[in-house]
């Protein structure tokens, strides 16, 4: 489990996928890794959610992909049988915590006050998704966090972009760096993958000049 961890702290940027067909699953992931992004969560708000991680997950073999907007144990179960290799929900969920280490599936729950920060932490989990960011406080909360509990880091979602990814990915509590905006809906519908391939490779570049 801590290799999926790893690899996707080592990338530092996790593209959030949102696909409405899944027929643009693998080239939206073809374009990600291109651009150097070798990391995808692809959510379950939308019916093609699980044939999409299906279809990355068989076609992809450079592409870690996981499962996003997870709320039940079912659908967590759905999303690893088709493939996913890390789970996030937006929220605490004692159940798709429980199934997923009782099962080694790493996930990430998302977590924004300090009691649900401390029960993830009775569960030895310390990476967590920290979202809507924006709404939550973004990085003075973050910081403000990582005082008491310094053995944490986060992945914050929400309102992050290229134009602000340089503050937030050089924070030292932070893990790794969630968003869209590498692959919007539009750009994906529109086949614009060459532009998803240039946003990846801009946010890598942001990346590479901070480490």
């Amino acid at each position: 489990m801590s290799d999926v961890i790893k690899r996707i702290g080592d990338c530092r940027i996790v593209p959030v996928v949102v696909l409405d067909t899944a027929e643009r699953a693998v080239p939206t992931a073809n374009a990600l890794f291109s651009g150097g992004v070798d990391i995808m969560e692809i959510t379950l708000r939308t019916a093609a959610g699980l044939e999409s991680i299906r279809r990355v997950s068989g076609e992809c073999s450079d592409i870690c992909v996981g499962a996003g907007t997870v709320l039940t144990v079912d659908k967590c179960k759905q999303a690893v049988d088709v493939g996913a290799c890390f789970i996030v929900s937006p929220g605490f969920n004692g159940p798709i915590v429980e199934w997923c280490l009782a099962n080694e599936i790493i996930v990430v729950p998302g977590c924004v006050t300090p009691s649900e920060i401390m029960l993830a932490m009775s569960y030895d989990i310390n990476v967590l998704k920290f979202f809507p960011a924006d709404v939550y406080g973004g990085l003075p909360a973050m910081k403000a966090l990582s005082a008491p509990f310094h053995e944490v880091k986060f992945i914050p979602t929400g309102g992050i972009s290229g134009k602000n990814l340089r503050e937030y990915i050089s924070a030292p509590f932070v893990h790794a760096v969630g968003g869209s905006w590498m692959c919007g809906k539009a750009d994906i519908e529109d086949g614009k993958f060459d532009r998803i391939a240039g946003l990846a490779a801009e946010a890598v570049r942001i990346k590479n000049s901070e480490e």
